[in-house]
Order: structure tokens, then sequence, then C-alpha cells
């Protein structure tokens, strides 16, 4: 289905899949008089929850999107993601504010299998990354969000681009290219994203923050968000974080997520971010219920054992003894919420 923003007329579209009719219903909503629609966390830090968001506060979250990424009237963008939630609903409404044409594509794990035609703009999960690689060149402008992007993916992402241009013959390193991706930082009470990180073809170590966003830290370092066009009040987060210049911040994990291991303090996400430099897998650490250390921190590498692999991560050295896993486990599939993030705590019951 395509929705042409610039010329809609709602009584015009024909939703035939589920998916569609999802969206039709939701451009119902937002085209309707009322102030507010009804948006769904993901439930990633804590149990699902509905609240409702005024539109006009959405509608200054698309335009500080579209003027970041430079997106105009007319333009093309990909929806491939669940319109229950904050990202799906904002990629929407990005489209109807700008002006943009929408092709709409029921979510899967590989929403470009069929694409044949560049796009000037889509959002996507790394999950969905990871399984268009071959086809994320078609994209002008991509925002991966809803998860980290892991070291492996994110050198997955560079070998294939860098392979296609120069098999193109036009590619030159630190040259821009016609593609650029990146790494988004929010969450659904901040109405998608308040910050990017470019991944390619220039590669960041810190978020930028988005035109209008102010950011500073409490006393624990974590991030507190000042958007008074898109919150009615600051939000505290947990997110522990460095600010490395007014608009920019390094994030480096959430105080959610800290395993408390015989007294000492271990983010997971820093670990991860190490390892996945090393081995080709998606691998988390959790901390496992333990009588002694009160929780033994373990290390979950997805896919099947591999001997080498195993190699790998024992002859690792890290910057703290207690930093080594107590247990490294393979499993057939970490869990992951229905958005794509990983579910540290399914993943802790079922490695219990």
């Amino acid at each position: 289905m395509l929705i042409d923003f610039k010329n809609f007329n709602i009584n015009d579209l024909q939703p035939k899949t589920d998916f569609q009719n999802k969206t039709f219903a939701f451009l119902q909503e937002w085209f309707s008089d009322s102030e507010t629609v009804q948006v769904q966390t993901s439930g990633s830090t804590g149990a699902p929850k509905i609240f409702e968001v005024e539109k006009i506060r959405m509608r200054h979250s698309a335009k500080m999107t579209s003027d970041f990424l430079g997106l105009k009237t007319g333009d093309s963008a990909l929806l491939c993601l669940p319109v229950e939630y904050i990202s799906g609903k904002m990629m929407i409404v990005r489209a109807a504010e700008t002006g943009l044409k929408l092709h709409v594509s029921d979510p899967s794990i590989n929403p470009l299998q069929d694409l044949s035609e560049n796009m000037d703009f889509c959002a996507m999960t790394p999950l969905q990354v990871e399984n268009s690689l071959a086809k994320i060149h078609l994209i002008r402008k991509l925002i991966i969000g809803g998860a980290a992007v892991s070291e492996p993916l994110k050198e997955k992402i560079f070998a294939e681009l860098e392979r296609r241009e120069a098999e193109n013959g036009n590619w030159e390193p630190g040259e821009k290219q016609s593609t650029t991706i990146y790494e988004t930082y929010g969450m659904s009470e901040t109405l998608s994203h308040i910050a990017l990180k470019e991944l390619w073809p220039f590669t960041q170590e810190s978020f930028s923050t988005l035109a209008g966003i102010r950011i500073s830290t409490d006393e624990r370092g974590c991030l507190t968000i000042f958007a008074p066009q898109l919150l009615p009040e600051p939000i505290q987060t947990n997110d522990l974080v460095e600010i490395t210049a007014e608009d920019e911040f390094r994030f480096l994990g959430r105080t959610d997520n800290v395993i408390n291991s015989g007294g000492a303090k271990i983010f997971p996400e820093i670990l991860e971010a190490f390892i996945k430099k090393h081995i080709p897998r998606e691998a988390y650490f959790v901390g496992i219920p333990d009588e002694k250390l009160g929780q033994k921190l373990t290390l979950a590498v997805e896919g099947e054992i591999d001997e080498d692999i195993m190699d790998s991560l024992q002859k690792l050295k890290y910057e703290k003894s207690f930093h080594r896993p107590k247990e490294i486990i393979f499993v057939e599939q970490i869990p992951r919420t229905p958005n794509g993030k990983v579910d540290r705590r399914a993943l802790t019951q079922l490695l219990s």
C-alpha cells in the first residue's frame, strides 16, 4: 500500500492486510478531532503500559527528525515497523507532516526482501538490518533503533557497503556516500529518538541531540533530558552517559541492568561492546542468582556451541578480573521483545 501524503485522501486507501488495516486505523485516529493518541511502551525495561500523547508534541518530534535528516516533501519512505509502538507511529507522523510517499510493508525480519527501488528514508531494528544487508544500499537515510547496534552488525554493514561501493568503482575511504546510516537514542516517552549517531559512512562515538533538546546528568551520572516541545517535564533516565559536548553524549549502560557480583557493580553493556569486537555472534551478560556472589556474571552467546568462539572468549583479557564471566552458555536464540530489544529478564530466567 502506497500513501502519498502530498495528495492525501484517507478515502482513497484500500487496506488489504492486517498490518495495512492497523495503519489505516492509526491514520483515522491521527486525523480525528482528538488532541491525543494512545502509545504503548515496548516493555523492555518494565511492564508494558499505555499512555496518552498530545499530537502537537508528535508533530514537533517529526519536524526535528525531518530537519536533521534533510527530508523534504515528495521523498519516499518505507514503513516496516509495528504501528502499536511509537517507532511505527512516528514513521507515519513524519510522512504525514513532511508530505512523504509512504510505502507500507508488513513488518518482518527481512523487510527489504521484495524492495527493488530506492527509498529516501526508512527506520529499522538491528535484527531487520541484519537480515537486509544486501539491500540497505537502496536506502538513502536509514535510522536503526529499538536496540543498540552491535559491533558485529556494524562490521557487516561496513563490509557490505564498502564492497558495493568498491564494485561500482566510485568509493574512496572517507568519501561521503549516497547512503547514510544512523543509530538512534530514545524511548517511548520521548516520542521515539532525541539523538542520533552516524554509523556510515563516518563513524561517530557520541550521539548528537536534535534541535531544541538539552541534556545534563544527575548525581549518578545518568542522563537527564530537557525537551519542552516533546515533554511537559524533564525526563530522568537510568542511562549512564558521558557528556562529550553541549549537545553530544556517549551511552555507557543502564543502571537497571547493573550486575552486583560479590559487591562489584558491573555494567553489562560496556562488557558486551568489548567482547563483540572479538566474536561474530550476538552475546549478552546477565546476573544469575547465586548464594555466595548475590549474582553470578554469566555470558549468553547466541547460536550453536562453537569451540573457536569459546577459545576466543577464554583468551580475552578483561580490564578487571571480576569482568570475566563465571559461566559461558550458548543458547539457540536470545529472547527479544516484539520490537527487537534483548529481553534481559527473559534471558536471565532462561539461563537460571
